[in-house]
């Protein structure tokens, strides 16, 4: 089918209200995050992709923090409040109630879990085409799964129908044997599911409104009931614990680093680099092990990264260079080199072919092209004029206790080792600095600024204070 010429679903439903108390956090269960994004925003996300006419998400744990956690990046999603009726049918029954507020949904509608990250988009496409194509009342998304343990069991026919899903305490031994799951997942005909939902009852072992009955209900009804099963039985898994969701993220990593080496990229060791998904990647990029890019890091062709470097909402230009570093909302430009062992924090820019070296600081400062500042440096608040060079262990003393001020370093300057620059203050185009200066007072384009105290040498001090170490016997040896 033609993208431009498919269906959108009528409505989707994600189920967000469980506690999640195996998580033992204070944060709730849906809000943990994997890939840069929490589990509830993938899931969003994936039903966003699909354009559906009505999105809701059902919420009841830490109502309030979910909900304002889901606005924050959706604001069209309808927030649904779960009643003290337990059960996913209940949650979904509350959540077609409210969406058919205006005008009765009408249509496809498609049911998923807040806790399930791995969802695709296109797999949530392909339950709908299935379940339209089908002409099902309901469709379940389904897997095999060699022990399904406490996941609901699929019961078919003779011939292969659906007949049944039944939760694992409900079940015999019999259907406990069986492998095909239900993922939780479905595809409901919104007046089918409407109907069915009133007689939804509360008499099974957990005393809950399943939303599994549905399909018995509706095939007993003499409506077309189907399973989808699917391959990747990851994208239907959802993260109860700590541990499910390191797995989870583990896999949800290795897919992502599959499509930018796919795309072109060189990633050295993929079982020691880490990217979200909100990250973007050029072709002909190398990636050495140990490397972290989170948020909206944005790298350009050529660039090479790492080893261990983490960098976070960085923008990184074409054919640049950055080594055991560590860095945050800045940029570097074309070309530019950092590290190693750098650390580049919010508002710093790296001009084209510019160098920030070894043990460097740098914040919210712009450093031309061509600059460099090689080694043991702090750098706040500064600008850094063109082919400028900084010598080693200078400081940029930007905060004198209650602001921050500015230092303007001119173009083309040669500034000496062990330079302070007491801001505000600036030094001119094409000066100059002594080693140590102690800079002060603005320094004049083309002047040469020193700050040299007299140096007094005490003859023979440490053979009368320090008599018999180590450095009076050299001394002493030395003066014979």
């Amino acid at each position: 089918m033609n993208a431009e010429n498919r269906k959108a679903p009528s409505a989707v439903i994600v189920l967000a209200a469980g506690a999640g108390t195996r998580m033992k956090s204070a944060t709730p269960k849906v809000m943990h995050a994997i890939g840069g994004r929490s589990m509830v925003e993938h899931a969003v996300a994936a039903a966003r992709d699909l354009d559906p006419q009505r999105l809701a998400v059902v919420v009841r744990h830490q109502r309030d923090k979910v909900a304002q956690h889901i606005l924050d990046f959706d604001a069209q999603v309808t927030i649904v409040d779960q009643d003290d009726i337990p059960g996913t049918g209940r949650a979904v029954e509350v959540g077609l109630n409210a969406l058919d507020n205006s005008d009765l949904v009408d249509g496809t509608v498609l049911v998923t879990y807040g806790d399930v990250p791995l969802l695709r988009a296109e797999t949530l496409r392909e339950l709908m085409d299935f379940h339209e194509e089908g002409r099902n009342a309901v469709t379940v998304l389904t897997t095999n799964i060699e022990e399904p343990g406490a996941y609901g069991r699929i019961v078919r026919d003779q011939a292969g129908e659906v007949t049944a899903i039944v939760e694992a305490k409900d079940a015999t031994p019999q259907e406990l044997a069986i492998t095909e799951i239900n993922s939780g997942i479905y595809a409901f005909d919104a007046k089918v599911l409407r109907e069915a939902l009133l007689e939804v009852t509360t008499d099974n072992a957990q005393s809950e409104k399943y939303i599994t009955d549905v399909l018995a209900i509706a095939r007993d009804k003499g409506h077309r009931t189907a399973a989808l099963a699917i391959e990747d039985r990851w994208e239907v898994e959802g993260a109860n614990d700590r541990v499910q969701l390191a797995q989870l993220g583990r896999k949800l990593n290795e897919r992502i680093l599959e499509k930018h080496m796919r795309n072109g990229v060189t990633i050295v060791d993929p079982h020691n680099t880490w990217i979200d998904v909100t990250v973007t990647l050029e072709n002909d990029i190398t990636l050495l092990p140990g490397v972290q890019l989170h948020g909206t890091t944005s790298v350009a062709t050529g660039a090479t990264i790492g080893p261990d470097t983490t960098l976070t909402d960085m923008t990184i230009e074409t054919g640049a260079t950055v080594i055991r570093s560590h860095g945050f909302d800045a940029t570097i430009a074309e070309n530019a080199t950092v590290g190693p062992f750098s650390y580049l924090r919010p508002g710093t820019v790296l001009g084209a072919n510019s160098k920030l070296g070894a043990f460097c600081e740098a914040k919210n400062s712009q450093i031309g092209q061509d600059a460099k500042v090689p080694h043991l440096t702090y750098v706040g608040d500064a600008e850094i004029g063109e082919g400028a060079n900084i010598g080693a262990g200078s400081i940029f003393a930007n905060y004198n206790g209650v602001t921050k001020n500015r230092t303007v370093i001119g173009a083309h300057t040669r500034m000496g080792s062990g330079g302070i620059y007491v801001a505000p203050v600036t030094v001119g185009d094409g000066a100059y600095s002594g080693a140590g200066a102690l800079i002060r007072k603005d320094v004049p384009a083309g002047a040469l600024a020193i700050s040299e105290t007299s140096q007094r040498n005490i003859d023979d001090w440490v053979l009368k204070n320090r008599e018999g170490t180590e450095s009076a016997q050299a001394a002493e040896a030395a003066q014979e």
